[in-house]
C-alpha cells in the first residue's frame, strides 16, 4: 500500500494490474482502515483513470454473487450517488417506467452513504425485501421484468470498505464502482454520474465490460441524473463507439424547473413522492422521471429519440402500467 500510495500522492495513474492488485488486498482484508481511507482520499485527489476504474470494477466482478437468471437483455439505470442535491430517489422512480415500457430492470442499488435515502432504504419502507436469495432474485426478474437487486447482499466483500467509506462520508471511486458490477449480465445500461469530467471515460469502461449500449448522462451542477434545469451531457456507447453531446430541457420540449422543486427527504417522503409520481400527479418529480426515462428508453434502443423516449415515459404513467409494475415488485419480492 505505501508504494501505491506515493505514486498516487505524485500524481502518477496506476495501471489495471496495480489496481487490481490493491483491490484484491482490499477485498481480503489486508488493508486498515486507516490504509483503505487514505487510499480512498488520495485516489479521488488525484482523479480516477479508466484504467484505475476498470481495474477495480474486475476484480469487484471476480467476488460478486450472480443472479443466475435467463435473461440475455437485461439493463440497469442506477447512478454514482454523491451529488449533494438531495433529489428524490429519481433512478428508482424511473425503474418502474422502464420495466413498463417493456425493459427486463436489474435495478441495483444500496442503503444511503451520503444522502438521507438510497435506492435500498426506499424500496424497503415499500414493503420491497432486500434479502431475497439469488436464485428467487433471478424467478423475480424473469416472472415480471423488474427486481431489486441490494448490493450489500450480494457484494459481500464490500463490507471490508464499507466502514472507510461511512466515515468519510463523501462519494469515492467506489461510488464509480457500484453501477458497474451489477450481479446480473447486463447487454444496455444507463448510468447517472456525478463526475462529468469522465463522462467518456466511463463510457470507455462499460464498453470494456462488454455493455452492447450505454448512456452516461450528468445533469446540471453535476447531478447523476438528467436535469430539467442547466445542461445536461452524457457519453452515448453504440457498437464500441462513443460520442458526447448535450441539452437543455428547452431542446428536446419540456419545461425548465427549480432544482428546489425536486428535492426529497427520508425514505418514508420519498417513498410517498415515488408513489406519487406513479399515480400520475403533475409536479416537477414527475417531469423529472419522465424525462429520465425518456432517456433510459433511447439508452435502450426502444426509441429514436430522447423525444421519443419521453412521450413513451408519460403515457406509460398515465395509463397505470408504470404503477403496476411496482405493484408487481411489492407481490413477488415481498
Amino acid at each position: 500500500m505505501k508504494v501505491y500510495l506515493d505514486k498516487i500522492s505524485r500524481f502518477e495513474n496506476l495501471t489495471v494490474e496495480e489496481m487490481q492488485e490493491v483491490a484484491e488486498n482490499i477485498f481480503s482484508g489486508l488493508y486498515s482502515q486507516g490504509q483503505i481511507i487514505a487510499f480512498l482520499t488520495a485516489l479521488k485527489m488525484k482523479g480516477e483513470t479508466v484504467d484505475e476504474v476498470t481495474g477495480l470494477a474486475k476484480t469487484m466482478a471476480d467476488k460478486t454473487v450472480f443472479v443466475p437468471t435467463n435473461v440475455t437483455d437485461a439493463m440497469d439505470n442506477c447512478g454514482t450517488g454523491g451529488d449533494g442535491s438531495q433529489s428524490f430517489n429519481i433512478s428508482t422512480t424511473t425503474a418502474f417506467v422502464l420495466s413498463a415500457g417493456g425493459i427486463n430492470v436489474a435495478k441495483h442499488g444500496n442503503r444511503s452513504i451520503s444522502s438521507k435515502s438510497g435506492s435500498a432504504d426506499v424500496l424497503e419502507e415499500l414493503g420491497i425485501n432486500l434479502s431475497l436469495p439469488a436464485e428467487k432474485l433471478a424467478q423475480v426478474l424473469e416472472e415480471i421484468g423488474i427486481v431489486f437487486l441490494f448490493a450489500q447482499n450480494l457484494h459481500p466483500k464490500m463490507k471490508e470498505v464499507m466502514p472507510a467509506r461511512l466515515e468519510l462520508g463523501i462519494p469515492t471511486i467506489m461510488n464509480l464502482i457500484g453501477p458497474l458490477i451489477n450481479p446480473v449480465n447486463l447487454e444496455c445500461q444507463l448510468l447517472g454520474t456525478s463526475k462529468p469530467e469522465m463522462l467518456e471515460q466511463t463510457a470507455q469502461v462499460l464498453n470494456k465490460l462488454g455493455r452492447k449500449r450505454a448512456l452516461v448522462i450528468s445533469g446540471a451542477n453535476g447531478m447523476d441524473e438528467a436535469s430539467l434545469f442547466g445542461v445536461n451531457k452524457y457519453a452515448f456507447l453504440d457498437k464500441g463507439r462513443v460520442s458526447v453531446k448535450e441539452f437543455s430541457a428547452s431542446d428536446i420540449g419540456l419545461k425548465e424547473i427549480n432544482p428546489d422543486d425536486i428535492r426529497g427527504g427520508d425514505a418514508k417522503e420519498n417513498a410517498e413522492i415515488l408513489l406519487g409520481v406513479l399515480h400520475g400527479e403533475d409536479s416537477a418529480y414527475l417531469e423529472t422521471t419522465v424525462l429520465n426515462a425518456g432517456l433510459g428508453f433511447y439508452a435502450n434502443g426502444k426509441v429514436d429519440s430522447i423525444e421519443e423516449g419521453c412521450v413513451m415515459a408519460r403515457d406509460l404513467i398515465k395509463s397505470g402500467k408504470a404503477l403496476e409494475k411496482l405493484e408487481l415488485l411489492q407481490e413477488y419480492q415481498r
